[in-house]
């Protein structure tokens, strides 16, 4: 059995993975790591926290969703015993957005409340927006403050793993949605210009890939894992 750890978006919930996980077949175990409801933790303290959540005699896979992926990706670049893979899904190594920086500063100084949706509903699951997600999403948005989510989104404006991703040895996988309005194949093209052996699957989805084509997610980890990650073993 392979462990796969799930480093989940910017809500930091989990609860988004539960279609995905029940998806995967047995000989996938997930590890669901969820982040705590706090604005003072960054990237620094929640990459330990997903370590701490690493299995220790076991080999596993980290999968780092959206916000996470500078998490998964600075994991996988200390090279941790029992790692077999990484996989980045729609995902970023840096700055996903060029005004991000100046969105963020402006909105410093703002009450919480006022941090703009601008990951809305269309945009998270376009065509397949349905009464199930958007209760899942209501889920999520009573699980975490505004406060936490302004605060991930100024630490997303400052994040640079490009250095950490060039020294990823681990195979490495993207998952890509064709349709994602939240990050743009710019970022995907990045990270396989620093990393040139990343292996690259593109999906019929939006940003919310995990969730909204599940079975299809599952279909191109198991690809990835036989191609590349059996042989290792």
């Amino acid at each position: 059995m392979l462990t796969l750890v799930l480093l989940p978006g910017m809500d930091g919930t989990g609860i988004f993975f539960e279609d995905l996980a029940a998806a995967l077949p047995p000989e996938f175990k997930p590890v669901v790591v969820a982040y705590p409801d706090a604005p003072s933790l960054g990237y620094v303290e929640l990459e330990a926290l997903a370590r701490a959540a690493l299995p220790q005699s076991e080999p596993y896979l980290v999968l780092g969703e959206s916000f996470s992926g500078p998490i998964a990706i600075s994991i996988a670049a200390s090279n941790p015993p029992g790692l077999l893979g990484l996989i980045l899904c729609v995902t970023f190594a840096r700055n996903p957005h060029p005004l991000l920086l100046l969105v963020s500063a402006i909105l410093k100084p703002l009450p919480a409340w006022r941090v703009p949706r601008f990951i809305q509903q269309p945009n998270l699951f376009g065509r397949f927006n349905s009464p199930y997600l958007r209760a899942k999403l209501r889920e999520v948005r009573g699980r975490v403050s505004q406060t936490t989510l302004k605060a991930r989104l100024e630490a997303v404006a400052s994040i640079d793993v490009s250095e950490k991703l060039r020294r990823v040895t681990a195979p490495t996988f993207y998952l890509r949605a064709k349709h994602d309005r939240v990050v743009s194949r710019a970022s995907c093209d990045y990270i396989s210009k620093m990393q040139p052996n990343v292996e690259v699957a593109e999906l019929d989805a939006p940003h919310l890939l995990l969730q909204t084509v599940p079975q299809a997610a599952k279909t191109e980890i198991r690809k990835f894992v036989a191609n590349r990650i059996e042989g290792l073993n």
